[in-house]
Order: C-alpha cells, then sequence, then structure tokens
C-alpha cells in the first residue's frame, strides 16, 4: 500500500459539463462520492468474486501482464492471488491473521497500481479531505467530466519542479473517470451494475508516452456461500517475510545513497538545454531501483538517458519498524546540456501528411469557437508519441484536450537519408 502526503498549492479548472455551473463543492466530497457508488471492498459491501486480465495494449507480447484473482467476504476476510511473469502473490486476511505467499522479491509499481485501481480508487481519500480543495460541481450526461486539478512542488532549489494531482469525474452523477498523481495512476472506464453500484470494469494506466497497461474484469459475480477453509490462516506470515512498500521525500531516500553518481547529460536535438526533470522511482527491499517512471521535464529527450543511469542507482535498504521495505519516491534533477543533431520540426501539413491515426480533441464546451490550439508534440521512430508541450502558452482546460488526443496519434516514418528518424511537429487545432 502507498503513503500519501499531499502539500497542494491549489487550482482546478472545468470540464466539458461545468461551464452553466458555476457551484462548488469540496473535492473530498465528490470524490467521496464517487467511491461510495463504485468501491467494491467497502464496509458492507456484497461478498463477491472477481477475475482480471492485466495486458499492456501497446506491447501485447511485453511482461506487463498479469492476472487478479481474488474472494471477498469483507474487509476483514478475503483472498487475493496475483499472478505475474516476475511476480506472485497469495495474500489471504482473517481478522488479524494474515498470511502472505510470494514467488519474487519485489512487487512491481505497475502491478500493484492496478490493482489498488480495481480494490481501492482513490486510496488517498483520507489526505484529500484534510485540504481545502474547492471544484464544481460535476454534472451533466455520462460523457461530461469536472476535472479538479492540483499543483505539488517537488525537489529543492535548483532542482525544484512541478508535480500535478488530477482528478476526473463523469457526468452529474461523478462516477470516477480517472486519478493522476506521482503515486498513483488509473482510468476508470465501461461501468456496470453490480448490486446496488457502479463498477469500473477496465482500469488503464499510461506509466509514459507508448506504454498502455490495462486490467479488464472478466468475472464478477456474487459470492453466495464462501468455502470457509478458503480464508483459514494457520499461522501469520511474519512482517519479516512480506513485502511492504512505502512512499519516501527525496531527501530521505538521497541520505540512502549508496551509489548514486551524477547524471551525465548527453546532447539534445531540440528543447531546452538547461531545466529541471523528475521521475518516480520504485526501489527494492535490498536498495535496487526497479522501476523509473518519466513525470515532468522541461525536456522530454533527456528522460531515457536519465532513466537508463538512475536505474544503475543502489541504496541501503530502507526499512520500517527495522525491516526493509520496498521505497518510492519523486527524483527531481537539474540539467544543462547542448544542442547536436537538431531534430526537425514539422508544420501542421507536414505532420499531418504523415499522421495514419487521428483523433480530434474533445474540448470543453463554452470554449470560442475558432480559438487556435497548438501543441508541439515529439515523436518516436516507432511513430508513437512521446511527449506533448505546450510553448505556445495555451490556456490549460484546452491544451490538455488537445494533449490527451494527439497523444493517441500515430505517424508513418519520417525519412532522413532514406532511414527513420525522430522527428517534432507543431499541431494546430481550433475549437469547433
Amino acid at each position: 500500500m502507498k503513503c500519501f502526503s499531499i502539500a497542494i498549492l491549489l487550482c482546478t479548472f472545468a470540464g466539458p459539463s461545468l461551464v452553466e455551473n458555476t457551484k462548488t463543492i469540496q473535492l473530498a466530497e465528490v470524490a467521496q462520492h464517487a467511491v461510495d457508488q463504485s468501491k467494491l471492498t467497502s464496509p458492507g459491501s456484497t461478498p463477491f468474486h472477481l477475475k482480471a486480465e492485466i495486458v499492456e495494449t501497446t506491447n501485447p507480447g511485453s511482461d506487463y501482464k498479469g492476472e487478479i484473482d481474488e474472494y471477498w467476504v469483507s474487509p476483514e476476510k478475503w483472498q487475493r492471488t496475483i499472478l505475474s511473469p516476475g511476480f506472485s502473490q497469495t495474500l489471504t486476511m482473517n481478522g488479524d491473521q494474515i498470511s502472505e505467499e510470494n514467488k519474487g522479491d519485489y512487487f512491481p509499481w505497475w502491478l500493484n497500481d492496478l490493482a489498488t485501481a480495481i480494490f481501492d480508487p482513490v486510496p488517498m481519500l483520507d489526505s484529500l479531505q484534510k485540504v481545502n480543495a474547492p471544484m464544481q460541481r460535476p454534472s451533466g450526461s455520462e460523457r461530461s467530466s469536472s476535472c479538479a486539478r492540483l499543483q505539488m512542488k517537488v525537489g529543492a532549489p535548483p532542482a525544484e519542479n512541478s508535480a500535478f494531482l488530477v482528478f476526473c469525474f463523469a457526468g452529474s452523477r461523478g462516477l470516477l473517470e480517472s486519478v493522476i498523481t506521482p503515486a498513483y495512476d488509473a482510468e476508470f472506464k465501461d461501468y456496470g451494475d453490480f448490486k446496488n453500484k457502479k463498477v469500473a470494469r477496465r482500469f488503464v494506466i499510461n506509466p509514459e508516452p507508448g506504454t498502455t497497461i490495462q486490467a479488464n474484469i472478466t468475472q464478477l459475480e456474487e459470492l453466495a456461500n464462501p468455502e470457509e477453509s478458503r480464508f483459514a490462516v494457520q499461522h501469520s506470515t511474519p512482517h519479516k517475510e512480506r513485502i511492504d512498500r512505502i512512499s519516501l521525500p527525496e531527501a530521505t531516500v538521497r541520505s540512502l545513497s549508496e551509489y548514486t553518481p551524477d547524471v551525465l547529460w548527453p546532447p539534445v536535438r531540440s528543447g531546452k538545454t538547461s531545466g529541471v526533470l523528475s521521475m518516480y522511482i520504485s526501489v527494492d527491499r535490498s536498495g535496487r531501483v526497479r522501476e523509473a517512471w518519466p513525470l515532468n521535464s522541461d525536456n522530454a529527450g533527456l528522460e531515457n538517458a536519465a532513466r537508463a543511469q538512475v536505474m544503475k542507482w543502489r541504496f541501503k535498504p530502507a526499512a520500517r519498524h527495522d525491516i526493509p521495505v520496498q521505497t518510492e519516491t519523486v527524483l527531481t534533477f537539474a540539467f544543462s546540456t547542448k544542442i547536436g543533431d537538431p531534430i526537425p520540426i514539422l508544420t501542421d501539413e507536414e505532420a499531418r501528411k504523415l499522421a495514419m491515426n487521428v483523433v480530434e480533441p474533445a474540448f470543453p464546451p463554452g470554449s470560442n469557437t475558432g480559438t487556435e490550439v497548438k501543441v508541439q508534440i515529439g515523436v518516436n521512430l516507432d511513430g508513437t508519441v512521446n511527449g506533448v508541450g505546450n510553448p505556445y502558452d495555451v490556456p490549460t482546460p484546452l491544451f490538455m484536450a488537445a494533449s490527451a488526443a494527439v497523444r493517441q496519434w500515430h505517424f508513418r516514418p519520417y525519412l532522413r537519408s532514406g532511414k527513420p528518424d525522430l522527428f517534432g511537429a507543431d499541431i494546430v487545432f481550433r475549437v469547433p
């Protein structure tokens, strides 16, 4: 389970359904209402048996895949089995007795993130209830959205950066649509009825551009006659044999440094040559970095180089009650480099000639018709979008709508001297 501490500079924006309704409400209240409607594991909920399959839709053959099988009677009695290529776990809880059987020494962040989305969709709800975060009241049809966007500072000067928390809810009913934070990221789709609740059947995470991992509920049924033997725990697993995880401040993690050489910044082909870059890392119980995901960067072209170096870092194991735990944190770096072999920036017309999959933005109703919305994208060798920038200072609601659309675009190869090459492009939309 992740620990969430939210220190927020607040800014909120209205999604498509909110232009006509200016009444505000606390984000915590909207989130609580969404949880009450859809969370399967709330006290008093109907016992259930659930199966889910996980796959990386952008690369179905990758190791980002797995299965989840849960039998749930109450918050105090349940069994969850998670299977994946690199890690498997069977966790049984019966009152204060807990059995945990693990195969593998590291519980991946992405796998835990999807399991959290299914069973605890707003895990930071307690923290939200301590924050004054007003937003406009959800309204409109199921296709409309209302969102709250929160900003928090990470790092320290000169490597100070911003991390964003975005919470979106659908229609006047306010069903949870998405949560984006550094520690937790999920979209909730395909809601259906289950015992007086509306339950999402599809959960999507996008830990980096070009990587989409999805969990699909393939079976959800009432557990009418649970077998008590399934939840029997003869002996609780000692804490030292369980895999636990905590989120820590960057300074605390860096104080555990064992091998963390300075990042060497290669020349970039476009964009800023100085600025800051942040990534979210997960460290195993031995102190090895096992995952590093990009968060926010003044030059996305440096993310892969930084990640490759950070993945070799080592820390002294973090511990809670003298027991080693997995650790997660946001790392923020100041970079300085130079331009080398600049990446060409195509015009909107040139880029659209290469585009094979074009998705138009869903701009908020009430936006001024004819408004030009120009964003700058970076494109990988395989034609996927690796980043979306806002160098033309497009207002946030319009930029986010354009960004969400253009990230789904795909392009034919851009050829230089007969070989595929990276490219950037200025993509122009107009509000209809």
